[in-house]
Parts: C-alpha cells; structure tokens; sequence
C-alpha cells in the first residue's frame, strides 16, 4: 500500500504546535503508512524555539515535512480575543493556494505522476474556517483539539445556548448546564471573551462550535481514564456530535521544544540538593505574569509557608520582589526567568505545582505525578481548574477559582501559604488520587490502553476515508 497522506494546520503558536506535532509522531510511530506535511503560518508571538523545533522534528521523522505558508500582503490583526481565528481567516486564501500547488497542480501530476494524493487535512480547533478548503478539494477534515473534553462539550454545546440565553452571559442570574458537566457552571468560569456576545471572540467560539459539527472527527488530548464522565457525553447522546478520538495525554516528554537554555544546568544543581517531593515549583505559562501587588503576595506566602520552591517570574525580579525576601530565603528558595517545564516536573525534588491549570501544563503535571493547586488566569483554564476540583473529585488542590471573575482579584500572601501548604502535604488526598491518575495516563498509552485503542480506530477511519476517497491511494 501507497502512503497516505495528511495535511496538519495547527495554530499560530508553540502550545497549540506541540501537542499537534506529539500527535504526528504518534501517528507515524504506530503506522508506517503516513505520511504528514504541516502547513506552518507564521507564529503570532515568534521565538527561536519556533524554528528550532519544527527543524529537529523534520530532521528525525523522514515521513514529517514542514511547509511555511507565505505571508499575505496586508491584514489586520488588531482584534482582541479572537487572534488565532482571524488570523486563520486571514490566511485562507494562501493556505488553498499552498494546498492546490502541493496536490492538484497539473504540473506536478505530470512530474510526479506517482505521488501520494491528499487523504484529509487535520486542522486546530481554532482554525475551524479551514474547513471550507478541505470541502473544496473534497477530503475530509478532521479537529486537533488541544484542550479539554469538558472544554469541547462547551463549544460543542454552544450554539445551543447562545439561542437559549438572550442576555450576555456575565449577566445570567442562573448557572448554566452543560452535558459535559455534572455540576452546574458559573458563567464567570468561561473564558472572559464569552462573557459578553458583543465581544468578537464570543462570535467565533459560537462559530467553532457550529463548524466542529461538519468535521469528519475529533481528535481528543485527553485521554477516558481522566475525563469519563466528558468523554462519554460525545457517545452517550447528551452531545450530538462527530466521532470523537480521544489519543491523549500528548506531551512534550522529552523537552525538544526548548533550546538549551543557560539557567537549566544551575536550576538542575540546585534541585539535585533538595529531598524529594519537598519543592514547591511555580510557573503561570508563556503569558502568564502579575503586577507588583501580585508577586508581593505570592512572595510573602512563599516565605510564611517554609516550603522550598522554584519560582518562575516572568518580571525581572529585582525590580518586583519585596525587599529582603531574596536575601531570607536564599537557603530554600529560587526565583529565575524561563524554567524548562517538562524537565522540572519529572524531576524528583518536586513535590507539587502552582498553576494557571492550562491544558499542558495539566497533562504534564499528572503524567509526572505532581500534584497541583489551581490559580487560573485565562482563557479556558478556570474552566480546566473547575473540572479538576469539582467534576473530577478533587483532583487538584484549589488555591483561587475565580481569579478574574470580578471582585476583589488579589489573591493574598495567606491564600497563597494556605494552598502551598494543602499541596505540599504528605498526606494530601490529591496527592494520592494523582499518583493513580499518573499510572492510568502511562496504560492509555500502551498497548491495549483507552487510547491506543482510540487511535487504532482512527487510523483504520482514516485509511478507509483515503481508500474510498476521490483518489485511490491503494497499489
């Protein structure tokens, strides 16, 4: 049998590419059958890492190619809160282009009259307005979605609400039901640009919604064994929806995102000296920063709690730090710039996690056995951290839920020391509850596993989609 080939379009920017491309070599890895171009427009928020990245995959996977779609001429990406989806919208026209060149040029047929045709396009959920282009060239197209199943039953159960709720969201006097949940949920746990359905990001994520629907399948970061009671909403007819792959948890294992950065060999040093399980590691994201207020309150409760902890501060420290607090707690504690996520986590000196409960960070954090105590800051991650804490029965520590939900938002040095030391105990029940979870992330992935078996049917959806498809890819 011939290759199949899959265009991949992820999102412009490095935690939406990595778990796409974790998917990749999966899918390469388990069948030798594919063959995967990903189409790259560029990065909204551009690093080095970006390119050093998509350079180390394409050169250990032969069957991974990278393509840069070219920049158009003009844009406007100056609207707030829908960033990734007007981009996507914006690059159409390139992105056809490229996908035209690659596999329905005339010219290419006749210099290349063995190639592989086009089997489907795997396209990130925010880019939902890409599937005009596989309807045009007639594959089919499926969903990569990064977050999780809790968040999908959201956005798939969108539409619906939008039509039964006239007000703004932020002004529902009621919670809302959503088939994903078995608890009720606070409007002002959504992300902040559906609060309000003025507000453009509110518009697309209706949009998305409505357009997952027409997709051949979802491919799921997640995994059953986490997330049941969500997963099992898209197959037990609480959510009408396509077939839905759950293949997860897709992490970075091995750190290929990151250069070599000059702090991790000190930062490696000084955790090798610390006892296991006794530091506190704290670290809010790519975006993830606070005013001066802020990190007076997370310092000041760092220091009352008496923990060891490695702080990752986005601001220059000297600048934002109380006076003296370097100095008091130079024996246990340290403050640094960008910490290479992966690599502190599986590293046996940590014993628990402060976070914004992003998607990633999540997935890491329980694949490693670290425990977590939840601060969300944006986006879906107060969603993430309500599903963890209520749906999920405690399976992370909960420090603040509602941090930007209106109100007073400080969070204090006595919240701060309270969640530290809830999460820093030995006998902390989400301790234990994530040391299972971690074995059970480690078995879906094996043979037999919830997703290993998910993504067998895929694959076999896949080649029989690119059998019976307007090319025969068979010998």
């Amino acid at each position: 049998m011939k290759k199949t080939e899959l265009v991949f379009i992820p999102a412009m920017g490095i935690t939406h590419l990595v778990p796409m491309m974790e998917f990749a070599k999966l899918l390469l890895d388990r069948d030798d059958h594919f063959f995967i171009t990903v189409l790259l427009i560029k990065p909204l928020f551009f690093s080095s890492d970006f390119n050093s990245y998509t350079d180390s995959l394409a050169d250990s996977l032969p069957c991974l190619q990278f393509i840069h779609v070219p920049e158009p001429s003009s844009s406007n990406l100056q609207t707030q809160g829908s960033l990734l989806s007007v981009r996507a919208e914006t690059q159409k026209p390139l992105v056809k282009q490229t996908i035209t060149n690659l596999f329905f040029s005339d010219s290419d047929f006749e210099s290349a009259p063995d190639r592989t045709p086009l089997a489907g396009l795997v396209i990130d959920l925010f880019c939902t307005t890409l599937i005009d282009i596989a309807n045009e060239v007639g594959v089919p197209s499926y969903i990569f979605f990064t977050s999780s199943a809790g968040f999908l039953g959201l956005l798939l159960h969108l539409p619906e609400l939008d039509n039964q709720i006239d007000s703004d969201f932020k002004d529902s006097v009621t919670e809302l039901s959503i088939p994903s949940f078995t608890n009720p949920v606070s409007p002002f746990l959504l992300p902040s640009l559906m609060w309000s359905k003025k507000e453009e990001g509110y518009g697309w994520s209706v949009y998305h919604g409505r357009r997952f629907m027409e997709a051949k399948g979802i491919i799921l970061n997640s995994f059953v064994e986490l997330e049941p009671t969500a997963i099992n909403s898209f197959t037990g007819g609480r959510i009408r929806t396509p077939p839905v792959y759950p293949v997860g948890p897709l992490i970075d294992q091995h750190g290929q995102v990151h250069n070599q950065n000059p702090l991790e060999e000190s930062i490696k040093r000084w955790l090798d000296d610390q006892p296991p399980s006794s530091v506190v590691f704290l670290c809010f994201g790519s975006s993830g920063s606070f005013d001066a207020a802020h990190v007076k309150e997370i310092a000041l409760g760092l220091e009352r709690s008496g923990h060891p902890f490695l702080w990752s501060l986005r601001q220059q420290p000297g600048d934002v730090l109380p006076v003296g607090f370097s100095d008091r707690t130079e024996e246990r504690g340290l403050v640094c710039g960008w910490i290479p996520q992966t690599a502190v986590l599986a590293h046996r000196a940590i014993g628990g996690f402060v976070s914004h409960c992003g998607w990633n960070s999540i997935l890491e954090s329980l694949w490693f056995g670290v425990p977590i105590a939840a601060w969300p800051l944006y986006a879906e991650q107060r969603l993430n951290a309500f599903e963890m804490v209520r749906e999920l029965g405690g399976l992370v520590v909960e420090l603040r839920l509602d941090y930007g939900g209106g109100g007073d938002d400080l969070v204090t040095a006595e919240e701060v020391q309270r969640g530290v030391s809830r999460l820093m105990d030995s006998d902390c029940v989400v301790r234990m509850r994530v040391k299972e979870i971690m074995e059970k992330s480690r078995r879906a992935l094996m043979d037999d596993g919830s997703s290993f078996s998910s993504l067998g049917c895929l694959i076999k959806d896949l080649m029989d989609e690119g059998l019976s498809g307007p090319y025969n890819i068979a010998d």
